[in-house]
């Protein structure tokens, strides 16, 4: 018989600082196979979109030498996972399997699946909580039951235990032999075919993002010590550089919530300033916390209105809007300008991503099951509970939801948070030489001031699809036609 080994499996927690799985891993005294599995074989489960794809590799990239460094490497097998690991069990040499706990329904129904195979087989699965600060079914309302409106939901939370510190990354590990077992052939991180190539899209990505625990360990020490003190006010500023743009980091682990946690609380205790802003960012962690709350006790919460009503709202099918929108061609410039930079970048502050989604679902009338789907494509921190709510809260349609009728007017948002006009210039250069007083409608501009800026509305940079005031009009009318209540949200438990 082979020698034992114990598996430490990696899926969104792509990292070796506090991680528990691989922490309790490395206690076993056992040699390690860390395993990350592509899994497109499995049902239910959602594929990445093309800028989560580009990410993972960077970050399986990074992992695989992170792990190298330390005795031990990373193996790649492709295919589903639970005949994965039933060739595993049966090869006799696996004594023991970790992992970090996932929440959607899909994962959890393999999840479980998998570790009753394995302790039917004779082999000690143990999983735990490496992506929250606390577990969906921790944080209840009075009556034990889930929670459906936020800062009531953040407030429990925080009255709860401080999160635990973060574990520290091994400083070895002992790698097992490489597997030898048929018909499980471990493949490269480039057979995966993750990243494009022809067309390269992502190739501009670089300039912007350094994926794996490193690049997420200075992105964190470098918010903390540029942007965190005013993080309050100038995180809706687009035009600076005021967000922690942590978020792609935090959807494939590469940094955990309580990592995030701890640094910014050693960072205000030894008085660097920023106290009060950095409750304003845990505020945001909470929000995370809170999509994965919904995720777990709302399965659907990607493609089921969490409010019935919404059922029956009358939603537009125009392709030529839809392809405007995501192509940055509406005519609204604070709108072009977050879909351009969605585009190129692979991600959009966060100010802007409300902005844009309000336009899609308001003026446009376009489901907001069309746009969380682009976003699940071009983010590269599209995130399987955060997406999903965060486009409901727009629609109004989610938990704890922005009112319908509250409609974001393109122009005044982009005066009010880009006044210079600083960010639509970065992204729609054709329009850069027009003055601040029009740069966020350029339709107002004279005549004069168009052609001394070179612009041709209509030709080289389109007239608005849609007018705001008819449109705002035009979805409060569709509001009223809707009809229902909201749902009840039933009560689970743990799941593995």
């Amino acid at each position: 018989m082979s020698e034992k080994y114990a598996i430490v499996w990696f899926r969104n927690d792509l990292r070796l600082g506090d991680n528990p799985a691989l922490a309790a891993a490395a206690r076993s005294g056992l040699p390690l196979l860390c395993l990350y599995i592509r899994d497109e074989e499995s049902a239910g489960l959602r594929p990445l979109g093309g800028a989560a794809r580009w990410w993972l590799h960077g970050s399986l990239a990074a992992l695989e030498a992170n792990l190298e460094n330390r005795g031990a490497g990373l193996t790649i097998l492709a295919g589903g996972a639970l005949p994965i690991f039933e060739g595993l069990a049966a090869s006799g040499a696996a004594a023991r399997v970790y992992w970090n706990r996932r929440y959607g329904a899909a994962e959890v129904a393999l999840d479980s699946a998998i570790k009753t195979m394995l302790t039917e087989k004779g082999v000690a699965c143990e999983s735990f909580n490496g992506s929250l600060l606390h577990e969906p079914w921790e944080v209840t309302t009075s009556a034990g039951m889930p929670m459906k409106v936020f800062t009531p939901f953040w407030r429990a939370a925080q009255s709860k235990r401080e999160p635990a510190s973060p574990l520290t990354a091994p400083k070895s590990l002992k790698g097992a032999k490489p597997l030898k077992i048929g018909g499980l052939k471990p493949v490269s991180l480039a057979s995966l075919k993750l990243e494009p190539t022809k067309p390269d899209w992502a190739k501009g990505f670089h300039e912007y993002w350094t994926r794996g625990e490193d690049g997420a360990r200075e992105r964190l020490g470098d918010f903390l010590d540029e942007s965190l003190d005013g993080y309050t006010d100038g995180r809706d500023r687009p035009d600076k550089s005021a967000t922690s743009r942590l978020s792609p980091y935090l959807r494939f682990g590469e940094v955990s919530p309580r990592q995030i946690w701890s640094a910014g609380q050693q960072h205000v205790l030894s008085d660097r300033g920023g106290e009060s802003d950095f409750g304003k960012f845990a505020s945001e962690l909470g929000w995370r916390e809170f999509s994965y709350h919904l995720l777990f006790h709302h399965p659907d919460l990607a493609t089921k209105n969490f409010q019935p009503r919404f059922d029956e709202f009358p939603w537009v099918e125009n392709e030529a809007h839809l392809e405007a929108w995501q192509r940055g061609r509406t005519g609204y410039p604070m709108v072009d300008a977050g879909m351009r930079e969605l585009w190129a970048t692979g991600w959009m502050h966060n100010r802007v991503r409300m902005i844009t989604a309000s336009f899609l679902v308001k003026h446009l009338l376009i489901d907001w099951r069309e746009g969380e789907q682009w976003f699940w494509d071009t983010l590269v921190d599209a995130d399987p509970a955060n997406n999903p709510a965060s486009w409901q809260w727009v629609a109004g349609s989610g938990a704890d939801a922005a009112p319908y009728f509250r409609i974001f007017n393109p122009v005044l948002q982009g005066e009010k948070f880009d006044p210079k006009g600083d960010y639509v210039r970065r992204w729609i250069p054709e329009i850069a030489k027009l003055p601040d007083s029009v740069i966020h409608e350029p339709w107002e501009a004279s005549a004069a001031q168009l052609n001394a800026a070179g612009v041709a509305l209509g030709k080289t940079y389109p007239k608005p699809i849609v007018d705001h005031a008819a449109a705002r009009e035009r979805a409060l009318a569709a509001f009223a036609a809707t009809k229902g209540t909201e749902p009840p949200i039933p009560k689970r438990t743990r799941r593995s």
